[in-house]
């Protein structure tokens, strides 16, 4: 059996930043033994298994580390959008589009906008509201990224896990240099595991920095999950989602619609850029989003007897 492959960068205008992620847009006849295998021989962070809809939507998309299969995740969702988009699936997209994926999260929605027929930008819709988990000890939060403790901020928040789909530890550092210095400490890691607490640590801090574009940033990220078979991902789009709805509920204003824009993956040489945004009605949070560009690397054939 043959099956074509598409692979892209997900989260940049530029090809080799981003976040990488390999695409079978037409995944029939795949065991769930195979994907994990192509998932593993790929070793991105993610890929994505596109077959088609069960329940009346636009595909079904399976997502796969190369650990394990995961229930949702941001750039495979913005990535797998783009190519389908771009490879001529959802006929010609003169001005935008809107696509559902079925997940095991739930159905995402991808928005999908496109100029003189090429497409700019994917932005998804998190496919389940804002949930507020328990928090974390800022000591093991820090012990696993090979921190002091005084290098948590938790004026805001202390560690906590929170979800649109996809459960991480969110914490806020004081600076740049903070976030810069982050390393893996697996036996910490570890330890985090054998509390019962999911290991998958997103880190940031709040800045205010103008590239030489214009363009400024309010946040910079890392996320680090080694148990789950990455070491570090350049753009999470799924945690920053998640960020975007946590940042809307402590904020002041009890309604507004907010944005933020995210630098993630600088320190691993992969830039990226994610667009989050989050809708608050009656000091409650009512949708988050995240989206961004996508360029597209290469495609092939795959050869499976």
């Amino acid at each position: 059996m043959k099956y074509r492959y598409y692979t892209c960068d997900v989260f940049t205008e530029t090809r080799f930043g981003g976040n990488p992620l390999a695409v079978l847009p037409q995944a029939n006849g795949l065991s769930q033994h195979q994907m994990q295998q192509i998932a593993r021989e790929f070793n991105f962070s993610e890929s994505t298994f596109v077959f088609p809809a069960r329940t009346g939507h636009t595909r079904h998309v399976r997502i796969f580390t190369p650990a394990a299969e995961i229930p949702f995740a941001g750039h495979p969702n913005v990535g797998t959008a783009f190519v389908l988009a771009a490879a001529g699936e959802f006929g010609e997209i003169n001005s935008s589009l809107t696509v559902s994926f079925e997940e095991e999260a739930g159905l995402v929605s991808v928005a999908i906008r496109a100029e003189q027929g090429k497409i700019i930008t994917c932005e998804l819709t998190a496919p389940q509201s804002l949930s507020l988990g328990e928090t974390v000890p800022a000591e093991l939060v820090a012990s696993a990224v090979s921190l002091n403790r005084d290098d948590i901020v938790t004026d805001m928040h202390h560690p906590q896990i929170c979800s649109v789909g996809l459960p991480f530890v969110f914490t806020e550092l004081k600076d740049r240099s903070a976030l810069e210095r982050a390393r893996i400490n697996m036996s910490a890691f570890n330890a985090l595991r054998d509390l019962g607490v999911n290991p998958q640590l997103h880190l940031y801090t709040r800045v205010s920095e103008s590239e030489p574009d214009g363009h400024v940033f309010d946040i910079r990220a890392r996320m680090f999950a080694p148990l789950s078979g990455v070491a570090e991902d350049p753009a999470t789009g799924s945690a920053n989602c998640a960020l975007g709805g946590l940042l809307a509920h402590h904020k002041e204003q009890s309604s507004g619609t907010f944005s933020w824009r995210i630098a993630q993956g600088v320190e691993m040489g992969r830039p990226s850029t994610l667009i989050a945004r989050a809708e608050k009605k009656s000091g409650v949070v009512t949708g988050t989003w995240i989206g961004g560009a996508t360029v597209l690397v290469s495609e092939g054939i795959l050869h499976l007897d």
